[in-house]
């Protein structure tokens, strides 16, 4: 493995354990749409484009826009600005 593949699993780590930690859902989510453009970077490297487009495009794209929407739905992203002020 080159030094890239080595940065980007860390990196996957570091996203992983922050979305768990992290109490702030709009910073959950952006942390996870990182992380699923990071490992469609990991699925470039291991030559399979085919999965590394459908990482992009569903877990990055769809999941996140879905998740957007059912926070504002919730109205918990403006709970949440509300807090913080």
């Amino acid at each position: 493995m080159t030094i890239i593949e080595y940065i980007l699993l860390g990196f996957l780590v570091m996203c992983a354990v922050s979305v768990s930690l992290s109490k702030n859902l709009l910073n959950s989510i952006l942390i996870y749409m990182s992380f699923s453009l990071v490992m469609s970077m990991v699925w470039i490297c291991l030559e399979s484009p085919d999965l590394a487009i459908t990482e992009a495009a569903v877990g990055a794209g769809v999941t996140s826009i879905l998740f957007f929407v059912t926070l504002k739905k919730i109205q918990a992203i403006r709970q949440e600005d509300k807090e913080d002020e």
